[in-house]
């Protein structure tokens, strides 16, 4: 346990250069008092480790040491090899990049390792893209990819989900592929925005430098607008009851956000009463029909009645 932790530090040291002990404590999940002790231990085996005193110090390797060592283990050499990255690193313009790095890596594993390793390359493809997507790419993806590590801004000529054209100037501070699509989280003069980058029509580049935000984290972003935008994807609620065959059926013809809300739901005998999130009445009406006798709409009202007024309009044609 301890070696592995020794390793850990060593390898956060050499990644990330100075670190004081509260930040490699944080890191290794144990406390700071641990890490005097682990460094201590690092130093007195060889490796020259060292800390630099006062406000701004902590923990660095002397200038140049670099160590060998991966201490990768059996799980971790796997992993590598299940990245399922090629088509978006391809998109990114680091296609050649990713398979360089995988075959060096694949060249300095142990042999046990490299044989396993190249087993799970050859059983195992992550296929991260949604259905029925094609292969129809993201054009300017490498070009937004390339602002963001330049730190440059762009323009872009945009079109909205209402289908209106618009131009921005944006700070690109990170990309994020979410099911095969590709985001552009980036900063405007109206703060921070969401972009999918399939929609960018056009796009320049500004030799225009910018300053990131002091403490912006992507994934923490991420996680915030995603949440965001289910909630006004599914802004209302309706009431149903549904058959125990409706309940089983409900999350997979109705959708992730339905299924979420009936996951732990039993069946309360011949009928069970939820209430389920729609993106509006019309929406509501088409999802729902697709449950036919296996679900009854109690409310709201009018939903109820656009329900009974589209069954038997469907009814009138069938019995003509």
């Amino acid at each position: 346990m301890r070696a592995g932790r020794l390793l850990h530090l060593l390898l956060l040291l050499q990644s990330r250069g100075r670190m004081t002990a509260r930040e490699l404590a944080d890191e290794l999940e144990v406390s700071v008092r641990t890490v005097y002790r682990d460094v201590e231990a690092l130093g007195g085996s060889g490796v020259p480790v060292y800390a630099e005193r006062g406000p701004a110090g902590g923990y660095r390797l002397v200038d140049g040491y670099r160590t060998r060592l991966t201490g990768l283990t059996t799980e971790e050499a796997d992993s590598l090899f299940l990245a399922g990255l090629p088509g978006p690193a391809a998109e990114l313009g680091l296609g050649a990049v990713v398979a360089a790095t995988q075959l060096k890596v694949l060249a300095a594993l142990p042999p046990e390792l490299r044989s396993r390793a190249a087993r799970v390359r050859e059983r195992f493809h992550l296929d991260a893209p949604g259905w029925f997507r094609g292969n129809r790419g993201t054009p300017h993806v490498a070009a937004v990819a390339e602002a963001v590590w330049q730190q440059r801004r762009v323009r872009i000529r945009y079109v909205r989900w209402g289908r209106e054209e618009v131009e921005r100037t944006v700070e690109p501070l990170g990309l994020v592929l979410k099911a095969g699509t590709w985001y552009l989280v980036g900063r405007t003069d109206g703060g921070l925005r969401t972009y999918r980058v399939s929609r960018v029509l056009e796009l320049t580049a500004l030799d225009e430098p910018f300053d990131r935000p002091a403490g912006f984290d992507l994934a923490e972003y991420w996680a915030g607008w995603s949440a965001r935008f289910e909630e006004r994807m599914y802004p209302a609620r309706v009431t149903v009851r549904l058959t125990p065959n409706g309940l089983r059926s409900a999350p997979v013809l109705l959708g992730p956000a339905v299924a979420r809300e009936l996951e732990g739901v039993e069946a309360e005998g011949e009928w069970t009463t939820v209430r389920v999130p729609v993106e509006s009445l019309e929406h509501a009406l088409v999802d729902l029909l697709r449950l036919g006798p296996e679900v009854e709409v109690v409310e709201p009202v009018e939903l109820r009645e656009r329900v009974v007024a589209r069954i038997a309009a469907t009814a009138a044609v069938y019995a003509g």
